[in-house]
């Protein structure tokens, strides 16, 4: 299980990426002193035309506080100019919740006795029909972390059977190398989201104590070996609330800045989902986040990157998400359930992952979409 394994040092097996990236991400995040900003260089940052990442810093500081309002407005004209009043529509499907990793705030975690369930071939099909039932045409497949039971080429027949059903399919699993990325961009697939959780490193191995998690820097390069391996777009995200929240943010934020930066032609995707209660036996001293501060995090998201996609959760209310639907987020979820096989009515679904605060359906969510005067877009990706 690799417990107490340097956790940034790579396993054998694993594919190792030039560290130029995360050394500058590192660094930056470790430099950034949320008490250094005043009201002055708030106000600058809001006046340039193209944030710079001291501009980003500053808007996360307690010193925008004052500004969320004006920061706000303009995080809503950045959005309207790029995305106009789209507002993108998908939902996720649990394939398994089997997970080799001890991650002490996460109800997958391999130590949690919850109940396990791998969805077979005639349980994902049912899944998959039942979602597209809806008129979703987007979906992003999820599994726990777990290579023996949810291998590359199980994930990679899901990838074709989500293919038959849906014109966009994007996975959110375990971190993979380049060659297993391509196989799975091959099969149908050509998103991956992947949550570094915290790019604090000393928190980051107090957290995640066994199993190949554990490797901090295998799974920060996740996006860059996704993007070799021929997928079209990653998204990126803390899971705030685990460690000091703005130096989390501002990490996430510049992590995915490099990223664009090097590889131009990526779709870049933010989430910002805030540490939810998940039955864990070893409970941790989270961070509070008030949804003042996640707005403030939103915003500054959007102004750093203004191109880039950004997803609401789940994880928050139905009123907080229809607020920021059109403003800052372009994507937001519909129709959720955490657990495994329950898209479909049966008694034999598996243990959700973590608890929601929305449960609309795909209509209720299309219906606050457009009650907003927002278009609600299923898909407008055209393969050729």
């Amino acid at each position: 299980m690799m417990r107490g394994m340097d956790p940034m040092a790579y396993l054998p097996d694993m594919e190792a990426i030039p560290e130029d990236i995360m050394n500058r991400v590192l660094t930056s995040r470790a430099a950034y002193n949320e008490g250094a900003f005043s009201g002055a260089d708030v106000e600058r940052a809001l006046q340039s035309d193209r944030l710079s990442a001291d501009g980003f810093a500053a808007l996360l500081s307690p010193a925008a506080r004052p500004y969320l309002e004006e920061m706000v407005r303009r995080a809503t004209e950045e959005t309207r100019r790029h995305f106009g009043s789209s507002v993108y529509l998908f939902t996720p499907l649990y394939l398994s919740n089997y997970c080799e990793n001890h991650c002490v705030y996460c109800g997958f975690n391999c130590r949690n006795q919850i109940r396990r369930m791998k969805l077979d071939p005639q349980r994902m099909e049912e899944e998959l029909r039942a979602i597209a039932d809806t008129g979703l045409e987007e979906i992003l497949l999820l599994t726990g972390e777990s290579p023996a039971a949810s291998d590359v080429e199980y994930i990679a027949a899901a990838c074709a059977m989500a293919r038959r059903h849906f014109k966009m399919v994007g996975v959110e699993v375990y971190p993979m190398d380049s060659r297993e990325y391509a196989h799975l961009h091959e099969s149908g697939a050509d998103f991956v989201t992947v949550f570094q959780e915290t790019y604090d490193p000393i928190r980051y191995g107090e957290l995640h104590l066994a199993g190949r998690k554990r490797s901090f820097p295998y799974r920060f390069h996740a996006q860059e070996r996704a993007l070799r391996g021929g997928m079209r777009g990653v998204a990126f995200g803390a899971l705030l609330g685990l460690a000091d929240f703005r130096r989390d943010a501002f990490a996430t934020g510049l992590h995915a800045h490099l990223i664009q930066r090097k590889y131009p032609h990526a779709e870049i995707s933010i989430s910002c989902p805030r540490l939810c209660p998940a039955g864990t036996e070893e409970p941790i001293d989270p961070q509070l986040i008030g949804e003042e501060e996640l707005l403030q995090i939103m915003a500054a998201y959007r102004l750093f990157l203004p191109y880039a996609n950004l997803t609401i959760s789940t994880r928050e209310r139905a009123q907080f998400r229809d607020q920021v639907i059109g403003r800052m987020a372009t994507k937001i979820s519909a129709g959720v359930s955490t657990g495994i096989g329950s898209h479909v009515s049966g008694e034999d679904t598996g243990d959700e992952q973590f608890e929601i605060f929305d449960s609309r359906t795909v209509a209720e969510v299309t219906i606050a979409i457009q009650s907003r005067g927002l278009e609600a877009v299923r898909n407008e990706y055209v393969y050729l």
